[in-house]
This record gives C-alpha cells, sequence and structure tokens, in this order.
C-alpha cells in the first residue's frame, strides 16, 4: 500500500483569499512539490516575496532520500507479509511510525524556516501586537488564518495509503495473535 506513495501526493496545502476565490496551493510527493493548478506555486512566491518569505524549493535533499525510504519499507512489508511472524509485523509498524515522525518533524522545520526566516528588506513587514516581525509559519496540521489568507495543510491521497498500509499491519499482528490463541 505505501507503495503508491510512488503515484499519489503525500500532503496538500492551499492558500484561501479574497483575491482567491479558488483556492491554490500545491501537492507535496515524496520526490517534488507540484502546482495544484497551472501556476499555483509561481503565485504563491510572488505574493510570499512581498513579506520576504523564501521561494517554494524545486528540490529538497529529502526529494534524493525518500524514494528509497518508501521503495525499502515497501519491499520489507511484502516481506514481512510473506513471512507472517506478529513480532515482524509489530516491529514493521513501529519502524514507519517513527519514519513517519521524523518526516512530520522534518516538514515541520522546513515550514518553520520558511515562515519565521524572513528577509529583513522586504517590501510589506507586519508586527504583532508587541511589536515583533509576524511569521508566516503555515500549519503543520489544520487551518490557519495569516493576515487574510487561510492556510490549510492536509494529507493527500498518499498518506491515506500510507496510514492504511500502516493500520493493515497492526490487523496482521491481532489477527496472527487470535491465531496463536486458538
Amino acid at each position: 500500500m505505501i507503495s503508491a506513495l510512488f503515484f499519489f501526493p503525500l500532503w496538500r496545502i492551499t492558500i484561501e483569499a479574497p483575491q482567491y476565490p479558488e483556492a491554490i496551493g500545491m501537492y507535496i510527493w515524496i520526490d517534488k512539490i507540484t502546482d495544484m493548478q497551472p501556476n499555483d506555486i509561481k503565485n504563491i512566491n510572488l505574493m510570499n516575496h512581498y513579506v520576504g518569505m523564501k521561494d517554494i524549493p524545486v528540490h529538497m535533499p529529502e526529494f534524493d532520500l525518500f524514494p528509497y525510504v518508501i521503495g525499502i519499507m515497501s519491499l520489507l512489508g511484502v516481506v514481512v507479509g510473506f513471512i507472517g511472524k506478529r513480532k515482524l509485523f509489530i516491529a514493521w509498524f513501529v519502524v514507519m511510525a517513527i519514519l513517519g515522525t521524523m518526516g512530520m518533524y522534518d516538514f515541520y522545520l522546513w515550514e518553520y524556516d520558511y515562515g519565521h526566516n524572513l528577509d529583513s528588506h522586504a517590501a510589506i513587514q507586519f508586527t504583532d501586537a508587541d511589536g515583533n516581525p509576524m511569521a508566516y509559519q503555515p500549519p503543520l496540521i489544520g487551518n490557519k488564518m495569516l493576515l487574510n489568507f487561510m492556510a490549510r495543510s492536509w494529507p493527500a491521497t498518499g498518506a491515506y495509503f500510507l496510514f492504511t498500509g500502516m493500520l493493515l499491519a497492526i490487523v496482521a499482528f491481532f489477527v496472527d495473535k487470535k491465531e496463536d490463541n486458538e
């Protein structure tokens, strides 16, 4: 199931605002970032430039590593399925959970850098109530208002395949446990 990440995006970030009645956004894959609609990333970069945000990267080092991690874990999942040992199902799940947690932490760090390390010479600079420069970090998961923009960050199709694959490992663990007890 997790090999579906080679064919479907893992994450989706959208931005809604009065000037964009139809949300603009991007899909994050295991090896790239793409537009939801043509020119969305270009438009996001143009808006973000005014407040000093960096451009959305075309390439990140993680994109070189993630396909190998997903490929290896997919292969291991198939091997574990054929071997059929309870402890291997749970071990595979734990490794996937650790890798997923590390991936989400890496994503958080990228978002933090993207939203906090702003160009001090930006054309428009906003401050919070205390006079500190405003940060524009998108939410890790969920919705967040940033000025007049609603930023939404949610799992995409690939993530649901990933979650399903992990859930099936847990189901296999308990099914195997039940068979051991009979």
